[in-house]
């Protein structure tokens, strides 16, 4: 794109956005606590950074910002409504308080959104894609009147490419229509309820990411795919172009800092191996990236390129000198110990308000001494992840549960009792797309070590051939197929929940095949005064009166999590990083301003438990 047309487009939306927000009153709704980063949020431009670290290019345009909006009763029609009820601000659910509306919608009624996008008519000559980080959950979207496509899945970016659609003029219109079951359809949507209560939480409807514009060539890069082989040290590198013409060739780059350590030209369908020289691993307390540039070349001519990153990073299971699997990082025995982590803000719900909010959660839990996070049955956008990557957090990443209602068996070795979902093949379809979207979006994560379908046996179903396929699609890490119950002899990892106290499957009978941990434990609950969602009736795993009781009580677990890591524990998740709602079993308050347990003596107290000399590896 011309600079000086880039400049004018970019220029005019910015101008665009900014004067709507003057002329049209936004303020947070409703009477719950709010974070910090509330009054930060700017109506003009929230969240304005770069919404996809994994796949930069310039020429792009922030649409978040405050569009119309109307909720209107459910039909099959595809026309707008004439009129709108107001304005509501994007990327925020409209439920949320961020949002500015703090009205529920439900499967009997359709959410629309509307925005009026300056735009050069000069730019026609190149491709826009509009891109959207996550909807939920069914959306149909329309440039100009005309429809654009489709998507369904509340969790995974996409994107359609608008420019047949493109008027003449300055103003086109773009118009998002929305359909979200929540829990009254077979659809993954996590922790969400039409009526929340204790571990069930307010419904998210519509955007809950940011929405963009990108300008790209008429032949592009859409994607790429980079995983890491520390046993050979070299990184594989694929991609997928669009409108590519025979003849044209990758040619991908592999650096260090500023410095170019490897280059390779392959075909488009070819995988390219980039050796890594001195290799230096990623690791927690050392999460050190290493950069990519892969470019779409025509006759020795870069007609794209697109800058990405990596890292040298091994996630494996191997027995230990008593002979029971052990978790390893880089083939060395890492305790991995986090926090369950579900990402909901009390004003945003599922979008935190600022990108300095989202840093701080994994920034105070790097602090607090843990060295992973389990992402608790919801996917977070792309710079959470991002953020993780530079600061050394392993992730263990669940599968949004959807389609409820089978019985759980949590204990292990009993049968008779825990039973696989009946779904339809409908449900069955939704669940197998969106988890393979899932796990495509965020290949390129190093952070992420685990993937886990399942969690107490919520919609579980189909557990061996589920994850024998997760298995398949990725081999670069381990599957916990079943977290919490509902147990199969599948899978890399046996993972138990137990309430409020640690404990363990027996290491000689359930240790020699699958890792051994402990995917929930914990919950101490501590309501404080002032920054509760609710002023009373909130709820814990075990309720604590002052702050001294909930940390003596912590300190116990720390000293019994050392005793079964000696005996085979790999890892263990501790309930949870924040308040959410009613649950007040966090580590911080919902609003983040009271951390119940000083940062320091938690890092301390965890300190033990990464103490290498407890676990022997078999040479």
């Amino acid at each position: 794109m011309n600079t000086k047309i880039r400049f004018i487009f970019f220029s005019m939306l910015a101008g665009a956005t900014i004067a709507e927000a003057q002329t049209t009153a936004w303020k947070p709704v409703g009477d719950k606590i709010k974070t910090r980063w509330a009054s930060q949020v700017d109506p003009a431009k929230p969240l304005p950074e770069y919404p996809r670290p994994q796949l930069i290019r310039p020429g792009w345009q922030n649409l978040n910002g405050l569009w119309d909006y109307a909720i209107t009763p459910k039909t099959i029609s595809d026309i707008p409504p004439a009129t709108f009820d107001g304005k509501i601000l994007v990327p925020f659910a409209v439920e949320s308080s961020l949002s500015g509306v703090g009205r529920t919608v439900g499967r009997d009624s359709l959410l629309w959104y509307r925005r009026m996008v300056p735009f050069s008519a000069k730019l026609k000559s190149e491709k826009t894609l509009l891109h959207f980080g996550a909807v939920d959950w069914e959306c149909d979207i329309y440039v100009n009147g005309k429809r654009a496509g489709s998507h369904q899945g509340g969790y995974d970016p996409f994107s359609f490419d608008i420019t047949p659609l493109l008027v003449k003029g300055e103003q086109q219109e773009i118009v998002v229509r929305v359909w979200d079951p929540t829990s009254d359809g077979p659809q993954p949507r996590g922790k969400q309820l039409k009526q929340p209560r204790g571990i069930w939480y307010t419904p998210v409807t519509g955007i809950w990411q940011t929405v963009w514009l990108e300008k790209v060539p008429t032949s592009y890069i859409e994607s790429t795919k980079n995983t890491p082989d520390i046993d050979r040290n070299v990184v594989t590198v694929s991609a997928v172009a669009q409108n590519a013409q025979e003849g044209d060739i990758l040619r991908i780059r592999a650096w260090d800092k500023t410095t170019m350590m490897s280059e390779k030209e392959v075909a488009l369908d070819a995988t390219a191996e980039l050796p890594v020289v001195n290799t230096v691993l990623w690791e927690p307390g050392n999460p050190y990236l290493y950069e990519l540039t892969v470019a779409l070349v025509r006759k020795n001519k870069v007609v794209d390129e697109v800058r990405s990153y990596f890292a040298m990073r091994k996630i494996s299971r191997k027995a230990d000198a008593q002979g029971i699997q052990r978790m390893l990082v880089n083939d060395k025995f890492v305790f991995q110990y986090g926090p369950l982590d579900q990402g909901w803000w009390p004003d945003g719900l599922y979008t935190a308000p600022t990108d300095s909010a989202l840093l701080f959660d994994i920034q105070k839990t790097r602090d607090m001494g843990f060295n992973m996070i389990r992402k608790h049955v919801k996917v977070e956008p792309a710079r959470w992840y991002y953020h993780c990557d530079r600061l050394g957090m392993l992730v263990w990443q669940d599968m949004p549960s959807g389609d409820l209602g089978n019985q759980w068996e949590s204990r292990p070795g009993v049968e008779g009792k825990g039973t696989e979902k009946d779904r339809s093949s409908l449900s069955e379809s939704i669940f197998r797309r969106e988890w393979k979207a899932i796990m495509d979006a965020n290949h390129n994560f190093p952070s992420i070590v685990v993937w886990v379908p399942f969690n107490e046996a919520w919609g579980q179903f189909k557990t061996e051939e589920i994850t024998k396929w997760t298995e398949d699609h990725d081999p670069s890490r381990l599957v916990n197929s079943a977290s919490g119950g509902n147990f199969h002899y599948v899978g890399d990892i046996i993972d138990i929940h137990n309430y409020p106290m640690p404990v363990m499957p027996a290491p000689k009978l359930y240790g020699k095949e699958q890792v051994i941990v402990l995917g929930e434990f914990g919950g101490l609950g501590l309501p404080v005064e002032g920054h509760t969602w609710q002023e009373k009736d909130n709820w814990g795993y075990q309720t604590f009166k002052n702050a001294d009781e909930l940390t003596q009580r912590y300190e116990g677990f720390m000293n019994d999590l050392v005793d079964l890591i000696k005996k085979g524990l790999s890892a263990a998740v501790y309930t949870q990083t924040t308040d959410v709602e009613v649950e007040t079993n966090g580590l911080m308050t919902y609003d983040r301003e009271v951390i119940k347990i000083p940062v320091e003596k938690l890092e301390a107290v965890h300190g033990k438990l990464y103490n290498s000399s407890l676990v022997e590896m078999k040479k």
